[in-house]
Order: structure tokens, then sequence, then C-alpha cells
């Protein structure tokens, strides 16, 4: 998969203007992005995806990422058999384990053996070839899984630091492929505010607190909406040109690509932080 070294993360891309989210797909091709990102859901994934590729000519589209509990295995077989006579080798499937709170909400205890899970859905993909998925993987037993089983990993919320670890762990070849949130504000109270309001959902999540905690963050830093320590690490704020050099932490750290999801811009699609990003770090 040809990924680029820059992508765009964004749920706007769902947006159902779809005229609007068809240009925007367009122009993000033409700022040299390499790879659109969106959430699957629990619906419209694909649809989604044919619609991204129609728009464009040859970026990569990927979904960041589909739950193994929302879409069976037999679904996105038959979902990338569909995207694959849209437009062949441009989709990346992205899959990921999801969080229990997430998966128990209205079926308590559905959310069990992660790993077993997992594997056992990557094995009934079989008419996926291994480097047209990729994982959302944090922990160790993951990203081992990944490792052997899919392109490498599209890690959430990560820091430059987790990036190096992890390609460590997996060594040279896998792909590493971060999401990092971005706001682009030099005010650092406007810019903590806005990346709080969009932690707090994930500080609640035991897979991301996990993650931290084992990366040198301590109980302290993910109390209380997070320290600003926790805040400065996982979302990069400041002018376009600072974003980009926390971009070039992650390369520097072993990222293949790193796909930014600007937070606090002109929703759902902003356009004006994709093109002033494009301008200071593709």
């Amino acid at each position: 998969m040809r990924l680029g070294l820059l992508g765009v993360w964004s749920p706007g891309l769902r947006d159902r203007d779809s005229v609007r989210v068809a240009d925007a797909a367009a122009e993000l091709e033409e700022l040299g992005y390499g790879t659109l990102w969106f959430p699957a859901g629990r619906d419209r994934g694909f649809e989604i995806g044919a619609a991204l590729l129609a728009a464009t000519r040859s970026v990569t589209v990927a979904t960041g990422i589909l739950s193994v509990w929302n879409t069976s295995a037999e679904e996105a077989r038959a979902g990338f058999a569909d995207l694959e006579r849209v437009a062949p080798g441009r989709f990346l499937m992205g899959i990921g384990i999801s969080h229990a709170p997430i998966v128990d909400r209205g079926a308590p205890n559905r959310y069990t053996r992660p790993i077993e899970t997992m594997s056992a859905y990557l094995s009934a993909l079989d008419d996926v070839p291994r480097e047209r998925r990729i994982i959302g993987a944090l922990g160790p037993r993951m990203l081992a899984l990944a490792t052997r089983t899919s392109l490498g990993t599209h890690p959430y919320l990560i820091t430059a630091e987790n990036t190096a670890k992890i390609r460590a762990e997996i060594g040279p070849d896998p792909v590493v492929a971060p999401e990092l949130g971005v706001v682009l504000d030099t005010d650092p109270d406007r810019a903590r505010g806005i990346a709080r309001e969009h932690l707090s959902t994930y500080l609640v999540l035991p897979n991301y607190v996990n993650n931290w905690l084992r990366t040198g963050f301590t109980p302290d830093d993910v109390e209380h909406g997070g320290s600003d320590r926790l805040v400065d690490a996982l979302i990069a704020w400041g002018s376009p040109d600072q974003v980009a050099a926390r971009i070039q932490e992650h390369r520097a750290a072993g990222a293949d690509h790193v796909c930014v999801q600007v937070l606090g811009g002109e929703a759902p699609l902003p356009l004006p932080q994709w093109r002033a990003l494009a301008a200071a770090a593709t």
C-alpha cells in the first residue's frame, strides 16, 4: 500500500453531504495527503469508502477503524471485494478490537478475549490480503498479532516516544501509521481546552489509559481531564510549523505515515486547517 508520509484522519469524511465530502476528498488529494482515514462507525463504512474512492484518483482510503464487533468478517470480506472492483489496490481495511465500555453498552459482557477474538476475525478474512489490512494495535500482544497477520499497526492517541517503542518492538518492516490530534491555535489555554474536550471521551477507556500508563505517564496524569503533560504529549498544538515539527517527531521515531486529525477547526470538514498543514508538512 502507498500511504504517503502524511494523511488525514477525519470523522467529517462520514458527512452525509456527499458532494461536499467528494469535493473535500479531491482537494486533499491535490494538497498532497496520501491517505484519507475515516472511522467506520456502526454502518456505512464501505459506502463511505466507495464514495471517497470515486472522488479521488490515486490516494489510499482507509478505515480507522472498523470494529470487529460491529461488522462481521463475512460483511468485511464482501465490502472489501466491492471496493476492490471500484478501485483496485487503493482501499486499506483498518481493523480494531474497540473497548469494553463501548462494546458492552447495551450488551453486558460481550467484550471478551480480545486477542483470540481478533485472531479468529483475521483468520476469517481469507479474501483480504495481509498487506491490505492494518490493526489498531497498542498493547504488546495485539502488536505481535498485527505484525504476523497484517501490514502493521495504526495506533491512535500515542506519543512520539510510544511510536519509537512500537518500532523497537515490531522491527523495521511492518508499517507504523499513528494518528495525531492537532489544534492550530497558539494560545495555550484555548488549545488545551479543545484538546481536553477531545480527550474526555478517551480518558474513560481502559485500553488507552493502560497504554499511557505503560509508556511513562502516572495515574495523576490521567485524572481530572488529563494533566498538561499528558495533553501536550498527545495533542500537537500551535502554529502550522510547530505542528509540522511534532509530525516530524513521529517520523523520526519510526513512523512510516502520520495521519492528522484536526480538532477545533471548521466542522465537519476543516479545509482551512488542512490547507495550512499541507503547506507546512507535506
